[in-house]
């Protein structure tokens, strides 16, 4: 079950850029549910709330039960506007969702295990391709994150998306090839490696023989 949080809101009659503007002076944001193949509502919210929840990091992967005058929508953020200068969310896109909603939602990848890891051990670096997957699952379903086990996975190695473990259901938009990581060698061990011998190098025990 997705996790939940829970915001208040105001009906909003009318539309516009003035309305807009009348609403963020008094710190209040437009917004607007839609979805279900319901009419769609138009919403006020208070700036600070949502903000609060917006930087927590997790509002599109976690449920949102909006109360509009007594009523509850259960839905999920799609969309968030944001000023192009000072960064503050400006009208959020929320969508009913029910438990046989389906849709495709980014998820966060943890590497779990690093201490564990042989080419981290090694010195290598883990070069992470992908912080995030796309997975298809239901709404009311959506998990906080996938996870990837390094333990086994050595220098040079190259981690898919076939051994990230998904949850029951959640099928991924990447195919199983697709890199997700992987164990990169030192930049220091390979300039060694592929550093070249002078042509004119002699050992040292040739040049004592020769001096003799």
């Amino acid at each position: 079950m997705s996790k939940k949080f829970s915001l208040t809101a105001e009906k909003r009659d009318g539309a516009g850029k003035g309305i807009a503007r009348a609403l963020r002076r008094e710190n209040k944001i437009p917004a607007v549910v839609y979805g279900d193949s319901k009419e769609p509502v138009s919403i006020t919210l208070p700036l600070k709330e949502v903000t609060l929840e917006y930087r927590k990091g997790y509002m599109f992967t976690h449920l949102c039960e909006i109360d509009v005058a007594g009523q509850k929508h259960l839905t999920l953020a799609r969309d968030v506007q944001l000023h192009p200068v000072t960064d503050k969310i400006i009208h959020v896109d929320f969508l009913r969702v029910t438990p046989k909603t389906r849709i495709k939602v980014d998820v966060p990848v943890h590497f779990i295990n690093d201490e564990e890891c042989k080419g981290l051990k090694a010195g290598g670096v883990l070069n992470v391709v992908h912080h995030e997957v796309v997975l298809e699952c239901a709404a009311t379903d959506i998990p906080e994150f996938v996870e990837v086990d390094l333990t086994n996975y050595d220098l040079g190695d190259v981690i898919h998306m076939d051994v990230v473990k998904l949850p029951k259901g959640a099928t991924s938009v990447l195919e199983g090839d697709e890199t997700i990581a992987t164990i990169a060698v030192p930049r220091a061990v390979v300039e060694v490696e592929d550093a070249p011998v002078a042509a004119d190098a002699v050992p040292a025990s040739t040049e004592k023989k020769a001096a003799e």
